[in-house]
């Protein structure tokens, strides 16, 4: 009988400058610092979680792209990073016409959901982190629809809520079309500022709205984590002491914690999952 699935987390947001992929490399960083088996799936044309893991253009040798359009395995293609138990698929400008290439494939919203399962008991992982392209688009819609589950990085800004609203709808859209198991996971606050009032006001708001959904954990505004993508570092390896780690270690444990309390078994091992 087989064991456990990968946890599919589809780290998205609509909103560009959100924090996505800050997100997405340093939470990724911070569940592989707790013990957990993690695998981050660069689905972003402009490829800058590869960049941001330290895996330059000329070591992408096979990518995501190669998984989508040509029938490379995903345990053929991915990396690993100098995070020890963090791997990475990753990707570059090939995925940037992609969704003409896909448009009149067969089964072109689940391509990367077929990836995923084709590679179980070759690359065994706790969690899948997906990180999307900052658009509703068709490798958007593979992510969403491979995932159990959605994290929402939310800046701290004006648009936040207007933002988050899209993304719900969309959300419900392919809960309803491709993906009847697909959940929020959570929504993450990001780039905090303590000294703006702005930024307290729309913590409150988002937290009226989406009560126990958004994490407790708030990630601040952070020069040492903006900093990080320029050495090819994760924040957590860049400097572990900053706040901004930290935090994101803090949002490793929360994460971990709301899923055991969801039932949740990961392919390690653990409680028995109830996602369906």
């Amino acid at each position: 009988m087989a064991g456990p699935k990968p946890r599919v987390l589809a780290v998205a947001n609509q909103k560009g400058g959100v924090g996505k992929t800050t997100t997405a490399i340093n939470l990724g960083t911070a569940l592989a610092a707790v013990g957990q088996r993690v695998l981050l799936i660069d689905s972003d044309p402009q490829g800058n979680a590869s960049t941001g893991l330290g895996v330059p253009p000329q070591k992408r040798r096979r990518t995501l792209y190669d998984v989508l359009m040509e029938g490379v395995g995903v345990g053929d293609a991915i990396v690993a990073t100098d995070v020890p138990g963090l791997s990475l698929l990753p990707s570059d400008s090939d995925l940037s016409g992609i969704e003409l290439e896909l448009g009149r494939t067969p089964r072109r919203a689940h391509r990367l959901s077929d990836a995923i399962a084709a590679n179980q008991g070759v690359a065994p992982f706790d969690y899948v982190l997906i990180d999307c392209p900052p658009s509703l688009n068709l490798l958007t819609v593979n992510a969403l629809t491979a995932a159990n589950a959605i994290l929402v990085p939310l800046q701290c800004e004006f648009f936040a809520l207007e933002g988050l609203s899209q993304l719900l709808r969309t959300v419900e859209q392919v809960r309803q079309t491709l993906n009847p198991h697909l959940e929020i996971q959570g929504v993450v606050l990001t780039m905090f500022d303590r000294r703006n009032s702005l930024s307290g006001q729309v913590a409150r708001d988002v937290r009226n709205y989406l009560k126990d959904k958004v994490y407790d954990t708030v990630i601040p505004r952070n020069v040492r984590v903006s900093e990080a993508p320029s050495f090819g570092k994760p924040a957590l390896i860049y400097d572990l002491h900053c706040a901004g780690s930290r935090a994101y270690l803090d949002l490793a444990r929360e994460l971990i914690g709301r899923e055991r309390r969801a039932g949740v078994a990961l392919a390690s091992g653990g409680e028995t999952r109830t996602d369906g």
